[in-house]
């Protein structure tokens, strides 16, 4: 239920801001309440859900500031998984990077929700080949996060330059070569923030909004 549960948000099809009632999750798993609340729960340790008081749960719905946090901390922690990995990988590894990089551009421009899910499903593969149990659960989080801000804010069309951009970080994987790997990925998290609006797209004050409109009833 969890994971299902968390597709749906990344994938939008459960919307930011969305209700999320016990009962009705229950009913649809044909699960228990207790255990839809757990789900929710482990959701919103992952920053996908709002528990609020008296009102249930919601899908969460990051402010562009709350964004530019969580890509702040990504970029460190995936820093060190690329410099761990480098020189490392099996040849079993690499292909399994490289077959989620090529079924990542098929979904490129047909299919965006499932072209986020492969792009982060890449970074969790690299997490996962560290072995370090921490690094995969703070990059399953970020990676979480950033995957339902990408699907709030992103521009599908530039999604290609991000699966290019995993190519290379295989490249240097593979060279081992780990300040480059470690270059790449932080040059790479900084261009996925960009193509997520963060930033050049910000919350504007309704009286800034207004203000030349007031400006051209004073000059009438």
């Amino acid at each position: 239920m969890h994971e299902a549960l968390r597709q749906a948000i990344i994938e939008q099809r459960l919307t930011p801001g969305a209700k999320l009632p016990e009962d009705a999750i229950g009913e649809a798993f044909g699960a228990s309440r207790t255990i839809a609340r757990e789900a929710l729960g482990r959701l919103a340790v992952e920053g996908l859900v709002e528990l609020k008081p008296n009102r249930g749960a919601f899908v969460a719905n990051p402010t562009l500031d709350e964004a530019r946090e969580v890509f702040l901390v990504r970029r460190g922690i995936e820093r060190i998984v690329a410099e761990s990995l480098a020189g490392k990988l099996s040849a079993e590894a690499v292909e399994h990077l490289r077959d989620l990089v090529r079924r990542e551009r098929r979904a490129i421009g047909s299919n965006d929700p499932e072209s986020i899910r492969l792009a982060g499903e890449f970074h969790l593969s690299l997490a996962r080949l560290t072995g370090n149990a921490l690094l995969i659960r703070y990059v399953t989080e970020v990676v979480s996060r950033c995957s339902l801000i990408l699907a709030m804010y992103g521009r599908p069309h530039s999604a290609e330059c991000g699966a290019t951009e995993h190519v290379e970080i295989i490249e240097a994987l593979v060279a081992g070569d780990g300040a480059r790997a470690a270059a790449i990925m932080d040059a790479h998290l900084d261009h996925v923030e960009e193509r997520a609006l963060l930033g050049s797209r910000t919350e504007t004050d309704l009286r800034d909004i207004l203000a030349p409109y007031a400006a051209r009833m004073r000059e009438m």
